[in-house]
């Protein structure tokens, strides 16, 4: 288990490099990102038509969360590690305006891009806070759906993490998850790599 020390040490290196994707996501990544990537993840092409250039532009996400279930018109929608925004639009129009859509983000320059974007967007019903997802800024049983796309595992605190998404979920809330795992394990020399941990 990583000290605290470490802890630090790899949210400061994510921080780092996400700072860095909210300017531009173009060559950070091996795998296909932006408009593209959210095209080759299998997302609503209504979604993807209906959504601003600048959504795709920090869009670096590694599976699609909606394609696991339903989310209904007038739910309460939390998105952990919501980047640039493009989960919050869709999730937006899916719950509509008479639902509510909250994302948080443990960078502030990713906070602040998904703000300006689901403004420019005209999404008058999604706020945005920086955060940590092991320390979830809302009360108990807040959200009917906790989505999210490539968090968990930049995460070195994941036991933390799920307890904080089955916190402020309510009863018979779900969770729509993607993300990376790997069926090996990682090699110990990587524990430690804050590259390693910042992909």
């Amino acid at each position: 288990m990583a000290s605290e020390r470490d802890v630090e040490a790899i949210q400061q290196g994510v921080r780092q490099k996400y700072a860095a994707v909210a300017e531009g996501v173009a060559g950070r990544f091996a795998y296909t990102t932006g408009r593209a990537g959210a095209e080759v993840l299998g997302y609503d092409a209504d979604h993807l038509v209906a959504a601003p250039e600048p959504l795709f532009d920090a869009y670096c996400g590694v599976g699609n969360p909606f394609a696991l279930g339903e989310i209904r018109p007038g739910e309460s929608v939390l998105d952990v590690g919501c980047g640039g925004g493009l989960d919050l639009f869709v999730a937006a129009r899916l719950v509509g305006p008479g639902g509510r859509v909250c994302g948080i983000d443990l960078t502030p320059e990713m906070a602040a891009r998904a703000r300006t974007n689901l403004a420019a967007a005209g999404i008058g019903h999604a706020e945005v806070r920086v955060a940590a997802a092991k320390a979830i800024p809302y009360p108990d049983g807040r959200f009917d759906v906790v989505t999210s796309n490539g968090l968990l595992n930049l995460s070195p605190r994941k036991e933390a993490v799920f307890r904080e998404l089955h916190r402020v979920l309510r009863p018979g809330g779900r969770l729509h998850l993607a993300d990376i795992c790997l069926a090996d394990g990682v090699p110990s020399v990587d524990t430690c790599s804050i590259d390693a941990w910042s992909q």
